[in-house]
């Protein structure tokens, strides 16, 4: 890393990386939480705004409570997302069709549909499920105004914000966000595991390297896979890692070319859920990647050659059906579950048996704890 760049404040800050935007398309910027970063992600925002006019589309905490719950705790029934009518953000509800422009962003995520109400500003869910008719036949039933789970509801809102920064980065005349120059977005992956972590990092890359895009971008976050993902798909892009001094001050380093390779950020994300013991069924979907890749390398044929062969299962065949059978359960990526202890400790000791057949550095998983402990 290059020596730190001190700045007195968040607006000094701000005026710095919209300078480093003149000459960069994008900025990866990586910090711990309680930095500053949804507040610095405002004041970029303020320094774009004169008068009526503005140059930043933004996401972040801000924009997420322009949707609120309307849980009708009354009758228990009619129950919607609210919209916020007096936000610019919403200025192309109706012009645009934005309902025909989310869905097919939201497909990749959710198994969920909903209705945009723009005459009362609403959104209302649902979902089909399984169910009988009078006969005892199973047909497929659909269950309206359902109330969807907190990370699915942050994936809905983050799908919208996409479907809006693709208006833009059309910049057709007239539409309603024609004034967009920049966009800032900031943690759009807080409720959501590191498998949606990495798909939502490349579908934001496919979006912003467009060869008709225009705008200029700063992403920000704290999530350490999300940030490795991020510069691997944005080769070019200015790599930041920003801290706060105890004087107040804020600084600034480069980062360098790429700090891991994905395979490296997930293992050091597996070996600290490991540790921690909050083990979920998704993990053993993260564990099985870092063996196919690291098997690939090797020049093996499959991932099962990586795993250690014990006195009670010289083929290795009990842990390789249990990594076949995680990563095929039909387990929710948004409600995940817990692994049951038996499990956990298989887990660990496939994790431990592949750190110390094949080396890794060290220091990646003591900068993991360093990085939890600040």
């Amino acid at each position: 890393m290059t020596p730190a760049a001190p700045h007195a404040d968040l607006p000094a800050l701000a005026v710095h990386l919209r300078e480093v935007l003149d000459t960069k398309k994008c900025i990866l910027l990586y910090a711990y939480n309680g930095t500053g970063k949804t507040r610095l992600s405002m004041e970029f925002k303020d320094i774009g705004k004169q008068g009526d006019a503005r140059d930043t589309l933004y996401f972040n905490a801000f924009t997420e409570d322009l949707f609120s719950w309307d849980n009708d705790l009354d009758g228990d029934t009619d129950r919607k997302l609210r919209l916020n009518a007096n936000s610019r953000f919403f200025a192309g509800l109706e012009q645009l069709e934005m309902d025909n422009r989310i869905r097919p962003l939201l497909v990749r995520y959710a198994d969920f549909d909903f209705r945009i109400d723009t005459t009362d500003w609403v959104v209302t869910f649902s979902r089909e499920e399984q169910g009988t008719d009078d006969e005892g036949n199973i047909v497929p039933v659909t269950r309206d105004n359902i109330k969807v789970s907190r990370g699915e509801e942050n994936i809905f809102i983050w799908c919208f914000f996409l479907a809006i920064a693709h208006v833009a980065i059309d910049a057709e005349e007239g539409n309603p966000y024609e004034w967009v120059r920049c966009l800032y977005i900031d943690d759009p992956i807080s409720s959501l595991d590191e498998h949606n972590a990495i798909k939502v990092a490349c579908h934001l890359s496919e979006m912003l390297k467009r060869e008709d895009n225009k705008l200029k971008t700063v992403l920000s976050t704290h999530h350490p896979l999300f940030f490795n993902v991020l510069c691997n798909e944005f080769g070019k892009a200015r790599k930041l890692f920003l801290t706060k001094a105890a004087d107040g001050r804020y600084l600034v380093r480069e980062t360098g070319d790429t700090p891991f390779f994905h395979h490296v950020a997930i293992l050091s994300e597996l070996q600290k859920a490991a540790d921690s013991g909050e083990l979920y069924t998704y993990h053993f979907n993260m564990l099985r990647a870092v063996l196919e890749k690291t098997s690939s390398f090797h020049g093996f044929k499959g991932f099962t050659a990586l795993i250690r062969r014990e006195d009670d299962d010289p083929d290795g065949v009990v842990y390789g059906r249990l990594l076949n059978i995680m990563n095929h359960g039909n387990y929710s990526l948004y409600e995940p579950v817990e692994m049951v202890p038996e499990n956990k400790e298989a887990f660990r000791r496939i994790l431990a048996n592949l750190r110390a057949q094949y080396t890794f550095n060290p220091e990646i998983f003591e900068d993991t704890q360093q990085a939890d402990a600040a």
